[in-house]
């Protein structure tokens, strides 16, 4: 439904450059495909994919002390 007239596509963008784009780049430069940061679309998806890329071992990042 919606307000009469809302263009939805205008919360997309601010909410695509806010954080999809620098989320690529974070993800890119820890050594992963750029496109995971697209889980932050999904609803829940993407606090479990935040939860993952926090803790999991960053292949950028190499071998762990």
């Amino acid at each position: 439904m919606g307000f009469p007239g809302m263009n939805h596509g205008l919360f997309f963008l601010p909410f695509l450059v806010i954080f999809v784009i620098p989320a690529w780049r974070i993800v890119s430069k820890a050594g992963y495909n750029g496109a995971f940061s697209l889980l932050l679309l999904v609803p829940f998806v993407n606090v479990i994919a935040l939860w993952v890329f926090a803790f999991a071992e960053w292949p950028a990042r190499g071998r762990s002390e």
